[in-house]
């Protein structure tokens, strides 16, 4: 609760008045004063009213690439009983604030507000709390309180499609290459049997061991498996323009385009970042939306890269990165043994890459829809 410049005035006149007329006998002056301290007192319990308010929050969608359209539709309803709500209130909308009439919002009665929510830049836009300000009358004191949850509205990368799709060391069963190897069905792992497993996959000497049913799990290696490696490194992409750095947000762009393009093609990609974040979005275009540039030097990068050799996660490996790294590409060059086919995308650089740099096919790009038109121009992997 605060009281406001008039009323800190109010109450101060109100003291003096006081004093003054009962130190030298005015009684005139002590009515002003107990009639400015009483109009204090009623505005702060009139303040202190705290209305009944449920809000909800439908976000129509609540994914959208940038720059695609995305509604919020706001909802507050008065649940009190006996008082109708005539209150000055606002919606958080990312860093804007959003008006929210509710004059004389009867009790059982609801109002409903629609607006645009920004998607003009990649990221997750917070919308809400719902703030609400309680004024008296006279304008001596106010009280601000938050309604309701704030609902996240996750802004995608923009996806360029890409027609060419990795094929990886391994080949498909399906007729996409030729090549086709031998046992393309391995042995991957150990878990729990469930109910609805196939009995013919129990491992019966594992079970017999430990004491309960053990289902073996397989996995097709004939698939290619693509990793995409986004580089969030401050120092990869030095150069901020306006707030934005543009070849971070190129190399967004990239990432979506690649996993997207693997997710039609129903094969099986991940998604990585050289400095890990501790997030709760799952998804990869989820994770783009999160992500963020963060602090780390070369140490980072040969810490992500020795696990990246350790691991082994696919057979195509995707580094993107910026005009900031392109004397670390050596490291990334030692990828090659465990990774058959190794694509490195540079965003933001002035001059070319080096032709071959580390003996990697470098695709250098302006841009999202750039790094696309060269993705298509790569004839090997």
């Amino acid at each position: 609760m605060g009281i406001t410049a008039r009323g800190i005035g109010l109450l101060g006149a109100a003291a003096v008045l006081l004093g003054v007329g009962f130190r030298y006998a005015y009684p005139e002056l002590a009515v002003l004063g107990a009639a400015a301290a009483v109009a204090v007192g009623y505005a702060l319990v009139t303040a202190a009213w705290r209305p009944r308010l449920t809000v909800r929050r439908v976000a129509d969608p609540d994914r959208v690439a940038r720059g695609e359209p995305a509604v919020m539709t706001l909802t507050v309803r008065n649940t009190g009983r006996l008082r109708a709500a005539n209150l000055v209130a606002e919606d958080r909308c990312g860093g804007h604030l959003v008006p929210v009439p509710l004059l004389r919002l009867r009790p059982g009665r609801d109002t409903e507000v629609r607006y645009d929510v920004p998607t003009h830049r990649r990221g997750v836009v917070p919308v809400g709390p719902l703030r609400v300000i309680r004024r008296d009358p006279l304008g001596l004191a106010a009280l601000a309180r938050s309604y309701g949850d704030p609902v996240p509205v996750w802004v995608h990368p923009r996806i360029h499609p890409l027609r060419a799709v990795p094929t990886g060391a391994g080949r498909s069963l399906d007729g996409r290459t030729d090549s086709v190897p031998h046992g393309s069905i391995t042995f991957d792992s150990l878990r729990e049997y469930v109910v609805g497993d196939e009995l013919r996959r129990v491992h019966w000497r594992t079970s017999a061991r430990v004491g309960e049913l053990m289902v073996r799990e397989n996995v097709d290696t004939s698939l290619p498996r693509i990793v995409v490696v986004l580089d969030n490194r401050a120092t990869a992409h030095p150069e901020l323009v306006d707030g934005v750095v543009e070849s971070f947000e190129s190399a967004c762009e990239a990432a979506a385009s690649v996993v997207a393009a693997a997710a039609r093609e129903d094969l099986p990609a991940s998604l990585l970042l050289v400095v890990p974040a501790e997030e709760e979005a799952t998804g990869p275009l989820d994770r783009l939306a999160a992500v963020e540039l963060t602090g780390g030097g070369e140490d980072v990068l040969r810490t992500a890269v020795s696990r990246l050799r350790q691991e082994r996660l696919g057979d195509t490996l995707v580094f993107l990165t910026g005009p900031g790294a392109r004397g670390e590409l050596g490291q990334v060059g030692a990828l090659r043994g465990p990774y058959p086919s190794v694509v490195v995308g540079v965003f933001g650089a002035d001059d070319p890459t080096p032709a071959g740099a580390a003996g990697l096919t470098v695709v250098d790009a302006g841009d999202g829809a750039e790094f696309a038109a060269e993705w298509d121009g790569i004839r090997r992997w």
